[in-house]
């Protein structure tokens, strides 16, 4: 029973790292609570790779055990060679907005995204000659679940130094071991003679160097996966952003009693220290009225106007989620600053232009410039 648990958690943790699902939990973290995110992970996987154990439990009991298990080291086989498949460019961000709460709306996603990937064939695969199906479903749903925590955390600490490349390599090496010992075990014994294990091994070696060819020629052109790309330009935004906000501050002397996150500018840094650790957006509830006196205090306003335009640019280049609650709440609180007041959100950004030149031509044309030369 635990080797089984074990070798379902293993095979899925180490297939899922630098996939889509990592891109998914670090997308939805930055809109929702971490813990939250990952209830949803688990309620989207679990109805997801409860129906692959129970169909693959049910194979096993119309196909011979054998060929089950045959099947299985050929699935492994596969596995392991469309882990090192070159990644689309084409990939779809699938947290977009929805009207469910954020356990649902997660859940949903993960359940469509996952529907005949890799990880749900490998429920299949597991279950169809286990003893224990449910075990396997415990397994692959809390691999899956540990994927997308250190997706959260990790993708947004490390940002661009993730070693993707090798936890791929490493994942199709698991995969392959997995086929090639099972096949080796079960397929008949005048399949195993040198001629058709030589025909395998290069069918596989071609398929895998072509696949391995294609990445590394990606890399040397400078091209990032989705993954990468998607964690580097969060992971850099949040740094600079942070160490602008430590500077527009011009301290004590200059607007009294600093009062920590009460203030605009300590709740920002609070929003954007939550945004590194991947802990989502935080509520206004608990701050007190100061927060929105944030126009009538002494700042950095030349400094403020940069920050704003760079986090306006973020999202903007950003249109497969527009509206990360986090980076929207930064942005208001910078708005609060240089105009007094805030937008709850930006629907158009020709109408946004002209609604902050009403406000303060000045100070409007200054942000689209600055926003021109990043």
């Amino acid at each position: 029973m635990i080797q089984e648990l074990l070798k379902a958690f293993i095979l899925v943790f180490i297939a899922e790292m630098g996939d889509k699902t990592q891109i998914l939990a670090m997308a939805f973290a930055t809109k929702y609570p971490a813990r939250k995110v990952l209830a949803g992970i688990f309620a989207g996987c679990l109805l997801n790779h409860g129906l692959a154990v129970l169909l693959g439990s049910s194979v096993s009991k119309v196909i011979p055990l054998n060929t089950v298990q045959v099947i299985a080291g050929f699935a492994f086989v596969l596995f392991a060679l469309w882990t090192i498949k070159p990644e689309s460019d084409e990939d779809e961000d699938e947290s977009k907005k929805s009207r469910f709460g954020p356990v649902i709306t997660v859940a949903t996603a993960f359940f469509i995204g996952e529907l005949g990937d890799k990880t749900q064939l490998t429920a299949i695969t597991l279950a169809a000659d286990a003893m224990y199906p449910l075990v396997i479903l415990a397994g692959t749903v809390t691999g899956m679940v540990a994927t997308g925590g250190l997706g959260i955390i990790v993708g947004k600490k490390l940002g661009d130094k993730i070693p993707e490349f090798g936890i791929k390599i490493i994942a199709a090496s698991v995969f392959m071991m997995f086929g090639v010992t099972k096949l080796y075990n079960t397929v008949p014994k005048e399949y195993l003679e040198i001629q058709y294990i030589l025909i395998f091994a290069a069918l596989v070696s071609i398929t895998a160097f072509m696949f391995l060819k294609s990445s590394l020629a990606k890399r040397k052109e400078g091209k990032e996966s989705l993954l990468k790309k998607t964690s580097r330009e969060l992971y850099n935004y949040y740094n600079r952003t942070r160490e602008q906000v430590e500077d527009i501050c011009l301290g004590e002397n200059k607007c009294g009693k600093c009062k920590g996150k009460n203030c605009i500018i300590g709740y920002t840094k609070l929003l954007i220290e939550n945004g590194l650790d991947g802990m989502g957006s935080v509520s206004l509830e608990s701050l007190g009225k100061e927060l929105g006196k944030g126009n009538d205090k002494d700042y950095n306003r030349e400094l403020v106007l940069q920050t704003l335009s760079s986090t306006l640019l973020f999202i903007k280049n950003h249109p497969e989620n527009p509206d990360v609650k986090n980076l929207h709440d930064i942005r208001k609180n910078l708005e609060m600053i240089l105009f007094g007041e805030s937008f709850e959100n930006i629907d158009d950004w020709k109408k946004y232009e002209t609604d902050l030149k009403a406000m303060d031509k000045d100070i409007a044309e200054k942000l689209i410039s600055e926003m021109r030369k990043q």
